[in-house]
């Protein structure tokens, strides 16, 4: 198997637990621009762009609202989450012209939650060949370091 090396995501890896608070409220705290990510806002949700992304326009929606799943927002921000996901495929997929997308959150950090006390919901643009292919197919491993 050979590797690909892939070291913008080591900081990602490495990174220390800090209890700074919650990333996506801190985010939401700062004027849009390069510092907070921020590409979007609603009225109850908002887009931002991955620090650590697993490929190019990989961007994720979150709530205004604190919840750690989906279930505890109310119904207006669980609908305009959804038109915001649209929203980020429609751009990502005018941008990057991907052959499909994934579409997710992970709930919980047993489910794989980075964040887990702040649902959000990734958008990540998928090409034929993409990481998939890189290890069943093409015998390569992508690592950080």
């Amino acid at each position: 198997m050979k590797r690909l090396w892939s070291p913008w995501r080591i900081k990602y890896i490495q990174r220390e637990v800090k209890d700074d608070g919650c990333i996506f409220c801190n985010a939401l705290q700062k004027p849009d621009g390069v510092e907070n990510l921020i590409v979007a806002r609603g009225e109850r949700s908002f887009m931002i762009l991955n620090r650590y992304p697993y490929t190019s326009g990989h961007v994720m929606v979150v709530p205004f609202a604190h919840q750690p799943s989906f279930e505890d927002l109310d119904q207006n921000t669980r609908c305009e989450l959804m038109e915001m996901i649209t929203r980020a495929t429609r751009v990502v997929r005018a941008v990057y012209k991907p052959e499909g997308f994934n579409v997710g959150a992970n709930l919980g950090a047993v489910a794989g939650a980075g964040v887990s006390g702040h649902v959000h919901f990734h958008v990540v643009p998928r090409w034929g060949g993409d990481a998939n292919f890189m290890s069943t197919i093409g015998e390569v491993r992508v690592l950080p370091e």
